[in-house]
């Protein structure tokens, strides 16, 4: 099923590209969202005709294509962590794709200013986006979700010394690119609690923000920061994800804890936010993450564990209370 979903995938993306999203394929019945707008007549019917041509000669039973000109200002979600090296970046990648296999119009801004990594994690290392009316149009990364990144702005292992400003300015190029049809933008954050996640907040508020944490209490401690953080700029916590949750010893089967067990869950309950899921320290995580392709695409309890994931925000997404703050 998943070989069907990626072959529809991209056949929507090179008939289509940025304009096609929320693609849906169950059964054979493929059904996705087209954004006609600036299009006439004459276009609009052609390229629905190709898609549609496309999708069938591919094998699809039958195929529903809703068209749309309506504007749409993506919402964003917060990715953070009270510090670096927790797996933030990964579970920001991993979610995406996880929301985007289940049919959600996904995207990602990389904001990880001084450890931009998406361009490896998104398998599009070298990729350069191509912009029109002083806007960027997204890259497409793995599983087909578009994706903008800070290391996109400079030459490759050139170091991003920026003040606060200028950092401020080319974030919000990310943020203000020409996005289609997505919906909701996973932005990964930089590390910490200082100057550019206060712009970033203040300037394009998150309508929620998932923390990230391992089970240590160094880096809980951390993760109390962060929530603290986004408490007082009146972002809700969607909740706390714990990574690095068991290590599985691939010879001898054996379970150990070298970061602990269960540290972020009690503090979520502790804090009376949600719990959203646990991520355990896999080689095969780290692994596909440096081939670049996510573990979030394939099967598996890895799989499983990042779509359990991202059904838990995306239902907070939807109810009627995440955009009301």
């Amino acid at each position: 099923m998943m070989a069907e979903f990626d072959a529809f995938s991209d056949i929507i993306s090179t008939v289509a590209g940025p304009r096609a999203s929320g693609l849906k394929a169950a059964d054979g019945a493929v059904s996705l969202m087209l954004d006609v707008s600036g299009m006439n007549v004459t276009e609009r019917n052609e390229i629905e005709a190709a898609m549609r041509s496309a999708l069938l000669a591919a094998g699809a039973a039958s195929v529903r294509i809703m068209l749309t000109a309506e504007k749409i200002t993506p919402r964003l979600i917060a990715i953070a962590s009270g510090k670096g090296g927790v797996g933030k970046s990964t579970l920001s990648t991993n979610l995406a794709v996880a929301m985007a296999r289940a049919g959600r119009a996904v995207g990602v801004v990389d904001a990880d200013i001084y450890g931009p990594s998406q361009v490896r994690l998104m398998g599009a290392d070298g990729s350069k986006p191509e912009a029109a009316e002083s806007r960027m149009f997204p890259i497409k990364g793995a599983g087909n979700v578009p994706f903008l990144s800070m290391a996109q702005l400079v030459n490759p292992g050139q170091a991003i010394a920026w003040r606060g400003p200028m950092a401020g300015n080319a974030l919000s190029q990310l943020v203000d690119a020409h996005w289609g049809n997505v919906r909701d933008i996973i932005v990964d954050m930089p590390p910490g609690t200082g100057d550019i996640q206060l712009s970033m907040i203040q300037k394009h508020k998150p309508i929620g923000a998932v923390i990230i944490s391992t089970p240590q209490d160094l880096a809980l401690i951390d993760a109390m920061r962060a929530i603290s953080f986004f408490d007082t700029a009146k972002v809700p916590i969607i909740g706390l994800v714990e990574n690095m949750a068991g290590y599985l010893c691939p010879h001898c089967g054996e379970m150990s804890d070298p970061f602990g067990s269960g540290g972020a869950e009690a503090a979520a309950v502790e804090l009376g936010i949600p719990f959203l899921g646990r991520i355990p320290l896999d080689i095969n995580i780290r692994l596909a993450s440096d081939a670049g392709k996510p573990p979030a695409l394939g099967d598996g309890p890895i799989s499983d564990a990042y779509a359990a994931i991202a059904k838990r925000v995306t239902e907070w997404i939807d109810k009627p209370k995440a955009n009301a703050a």
